[in-house]
C-alpha cells in the first residue's frame, strides 16, 4: 500500500523528571492537572533526550514500519534540525521528495516535560510547520496513493487543508484525518465542510468535546445510551458520554452524528480508558492495554495511523482497532514518539495473542 502523510515535522527535546523533584496539582472539580517548576531553581532531570516529532513525521514512521511505501509532505527550515529530520526519515525508509524548505522560519521544535502520570507538558515552537503553501501540495505528490493521512495543521498550513482533501479525493485515495484543537477552532468551517469526504476520522475526547457544539445544532443533546451485559463493565465514556458547555451527548449520538454527516468510520480515543469506532450501524470498543507509561506523547499518532493503515489495507475494523491499541500501548512505554512503533511482523504476533475480553461491540 502507498501512503502519504501531511502535517508537522520537528525535533523534540524530552526532559524526564522524577516525581519527587517537581510538584503536581490536580483540580478537584475539573479534569486538569499541572506540573509546577520552582522559579529561580535548577531542577535535576533523570534524562534529557532528543528525537524526531510532529504528527506527519510520527505517522510516516509508523506507516513505513508497517511495511507501506510512505512519503511525507511537511515543511522544515534550512538548519541542523532539518538535517536531523531528513536523516531520521531516510533511516526509516520514508520518501522525503516532498519535504519542503522554508527560507525564513526554522524547523519546528518542542520541549516535552515528563513526570508523575507521564502525560507530558509540551512547549512547542511550530516554526516552518505553519508555513505550508499550495505549491507544497502538487497533484503528483498524491498520485498513486492508497491512503492520505492528514495530521494536525495550524496557522497558514491549515489554510491548505481543503486543497489537501481535494487532492486526496481526486487521486482516488482513502482519506484519514486526525485534526488538532487549533484546527477545530480557528479553521473549523473548512473541517466541517470536509466531513463527507473523510473516510477515517480520528479524534480524542478533548477534540470530540470541541466538536460537540456544532453537532448539537444538527442533532441536539442527549441520546440513547450504551448498555452491556453488566453496565459496570462499560468504560467511563460509554456511561457518561461527552460534556461541553452544560450540554451532554451520548457516544451513540455523537459518533452516529458524524457517520450521518458522511464520515465512513469515526474513531474516538480516551487514553487509558480505551477507544471506540463507529462504522455504519456498528460500534466497537477496545480497552487499552495496561502498561507502565514512560510518556504518553505520540500515542495518539501511533493509534490513528495504525488504525488507518490497517483499515485501508484489510477493511477489517475490529482488527484495525486491536492493532492500533497494541501499537499505541507499545509507544507509551518509551519516552520518545517512535522507538515503540512496531513492525508489521511484530504487530501481527501481538494480534495473535489478542485478548477478546478487552473487546465489545454494539449496534447504533
Amino acid at each position: 500500500m502507498n501512503v502519504l502523510t501531511i502535517g508537522g515535522a520537528m525535533v523534540d527535546t524530552i526532559v524526564t523528571i522524577a516525581s519527587d523533584k517537581i510538584e503536581q496539582i490536580k483540580m478537584r472539580n475539573a479534569e486538569s492537572s499541572f506540573l509546577l517548576l520552582e522559579e529561580g531553581q535548577k531542577t535535576e532531570a533523570e534524562q534529557i533526550a532528543s528525537s524526531g516529532g510532529g504528527g506527519a513525521l510520527n505517522s510516516a514512521v509508523a506507516a513505513s514500519r508497517l511495511g507501506h511505501a510512505t512519503s511525507i509532505i511537511a515543511k522544515v527550515g534550512r538548519d541542523d534540525k532539518a538535517d536531523a529530520v531528513r536523516l531520521l526519515l531516510n533511516t526509516e525508509g520514508v520518501d522525503v521528495a516532498w519535504l519542503a524548505v522554508d527560507e525564513t522560519e526554522p524547523t519546528g521544535a518542542s520541549v516535552i516535560i515528563s513526570s508523575h502520570d507521564r502525560n507530558a507538558a509540551v512547549f512547542t515552537y511550530r516554526g516552518a510547520n505553519t508555513r505550508l503553501k499550495s505549491d507544497d501540495l502538487p497533484p503528483e505528490a498524491f498520485s498513486g496513493r492508497h491512503l492520505v493521512y492528514i495530521a494536525n495543521l495550524s496557522n497558514e498550513s491549515a489554510d491548505c487543508y481543503p486543497l489537501a482533501v481535494a487532492r486526496a479525493k481526486a487521486a482516488g485515495a482513502r482519506l484519514a484525518v486526525n485534526p488538532g484543537i487549533r484546527q477545530l477552532t480557528a479553521r473549523f468551517d473548512d473541517f466541517w465542510r470536509s466531513l463527507e469526504s473523510i473516510d477515517i476520522l480520528c479524534v480524542n475526547r478533548v477534540e470530540a468535546q470541541t466538536l460537540m457544539p456544532r453537532l448539537l445544532q444538527s442533532f441536539g443533546d442527549g441520546g440513547a445510551t450504551l448498555s452491556g451485559p453488566k453496565d459496570e463493565t462499560l468504560p467511563p465514556l460509554a456511561r457518561r458520554g461527552l460534556r461541553s458547555g452544560g450540554y451532554e451527548m451520548t457516544l451513540i449520538k455523537f459518533l452516529g452524528g458524524l457517520v450521518a454527516l458522511g464520515v465512513d468510520t469515526a474513531v474516538l480515543t480516551d487514553g487509558a480508558n480505551g477507544a471506540f469506532i463507529a462504522r455504519g450501524n456498528d460500534l466497537y470498543y477496545r480497552a487499552a492495554q495496561h502498561v507502565v507509561a514512560a510518556a504518553t506523547t505520540g500515542a495518539g499518532d501511533a493509534f490513528s495511523t495504525t488504525f488507518a493503515c490497517y483499515l485501508a489495507d484489510t477493511d477489517d475494523a475490529p482488527r484495525a482497532l486491536a492493532a492500533a491499541s497494541i501499537n499505541a500501548a507499545n509507544v507509551v512505554q518509551h519516552i520518545d514518539t517512535q522507538t515503540g512503533l512496531l513492525s508489521r511482523a511484530a504487530l501481527e504476533r501481538e494480534l495473535m495473542r489478542e485478548n477478546e475480553a478487552a473487546f465489545l461491540s454494539f449496534s447504533i
